[in-house]
């Protein structure tokens, strides 16, 4: 007897979902994922899309009859309501959560508890636009769904492997012990994609590799066999590399700047570092580099030049940390299908030995480097809702609960 995991990630204005089939008799199988879709618009025009495991349309509307506005709340329960129908009488074993935030205590996938609740609600400073967000569908289902399995998976847990010097700020030690260090994000990408690089090389040492997970948010990870040993974010989502709207690195006497001599409120530089910088704000176009690739524009060049110049850059700095480059690898939206900006940065990296096929690049192949180059360069799309499935189905072994659904 089989049955369904849920795996859900929410946003400020979406809720993705992915649906795997699990089942108990399969040891050590991947989980078979065969539905995902996304409610967007929320709070202002709704859409439902679905798709099966073959990327074909299963629907396609909005979900308010009225198009009306839609809430988190209201889009859960129709999400839920609408996979009662589509299961058609199969259980729902699990429910598992991407959460952003997993502080210093949650190194790992965690069953949620109440008390496990309460300490992730603590950590919504340290990511007020992402945690409230990520926590409201568990609290939803706990009402609605009290006998329901719920995990939750941080995106900051596969970064504990960082020394306790690469995470240090240099702040007083008293602001430390409050919490503000280098965390890191993007974990659960970096999880998935450091297992598939030790499949393709068929072994588990996978030597030294950055990884570039290049999307709206983006960000940069060195890895020594697997492990993170250094991240560009730190202490938010904000730092490190230009993104979609998001500054990335910057200098904290330029927000002093801002709160000091134009007058600016902590929202407003909340609001324009968050949400009005990066590619929009270099470009004042836009924040999708699709667009940007294919504007006529100077200020959309010179986004994209300050996108690459800053991203080769900090792979520099990420070889050096790990003493050389045996792996580069391209993953997340722009990773995955903009091959100028794959072809530029590789281009930058020359004198580390790296060396791509232009072809290759261009059709968009895994394996992109030249024969015979020293470092292999790849693009493997990332896969963060099959990590939380391996997760959930290992929790789900732990706690007995395949083998009790194998009795039913």
């Amino acid at each position: 007897m089989s049955g369904d995991l849920l795996v859900l990630n929410s946003g400020s204005s979406s809720l993705k979902f992915a649906l795997y089939e699990i089942d108990p008799d399969s040891r050590g199988a991947d989980p078979d994922r065969h539905l995902k879709g996304q409610i967007t618009g929320l709070d202002a025009t709704p859409h439902f899309s679905v798709e099966d495991a073959s990327g074909n349309p299963v629907e396609d509307r909005q979900p308010a009859e009225d198009g009306g506005a839609f809430g988190h709340e209201q889009a859960l329960e129709f999400l839920i309501d609408w996979l009662d129908e589509t299961l058609e009488g199969r259980s729902l074993l699990a429910a598992g959560h991407r959460v952003v935030h997993g502080g210093q205590d949650f190194v790992g996938p965690v069953r949620m508890t109440a008390e496990r609740l309460e300490q992730m609600e603590a950590l919504v400073p340290l990511a007020p636009l992402h945690q409230p967000h990520n926590l409201a569908p568990i609290r939803s289902l706990s009402r609605s769904r009290p006998d329901l399995f719920q995990f939750a998976c941080f995106d900051t847990a596969f970064h504990h492997t960082q020394s306790r010097i690469e995470r240090r700020l240099a702040l007083p030690r008293h602001l430390a012990d409050k919490g503000l260090m280098r965390y890191g994000f993007h974990g659960l990408s970096y999880e998935f994609i450091a297992g598939a690089l030790a499949n393709r090389l068929d072994r588990e040492a996978t030597g030294r590799a950055v990884v570039a997970h290049l999307g709206s948010g983006a960000s940069l990870a060195a890895l020594r066999d697997g492990e993170s040993v250094a991240t560009t974010m730190g202490f938010t989502a904000l730092d490190g590399l230009p993104m979609s709207t998001r500054c990335g690195a910057l200098d904290p006497g330029a927000v002093l700047f801002l709160l000091q001599e134009e007058g600016m409120s902590a929202e407003e530089v909340r609001t324009l570092l968050y949400e009005q910088s990066g590619l929009l704000g270099v470009s004042g176009i836009s924040g999708d580099m699709r667009t940007l690739l294919e504007s006529d524009e100077s200020s959309a060049a010179e986004a994209v030049d300050v996108f690459v110049h800053r991203t080769v850059r900090e792979i520099g700095a990420l070889t050096a940390m790990l003493g050389g480059l045996d792996h580069l690898v391209f993953t997340g939206g722009i990773g995955e299908h903009a091959p100028p900006v794959r072809a530029r940065i590789c281009e930058a990296l020359g004198w580390l030995g790296v060396k791509i096929d232009a072809q290759a690049n261009e059709d968009h192949h895994e394996r992109l480097s030249e024969s015979g180059s020293p470092v292999g360069v790849w693009m493997i799309p990332t896969d963060e809702e099959r990590m939380i499935a391996r997760h959930g189905l290992n929790l789900l072994r732990e706690a007995s609960v395949l083998s009790h659904v194998t009795r039913s």
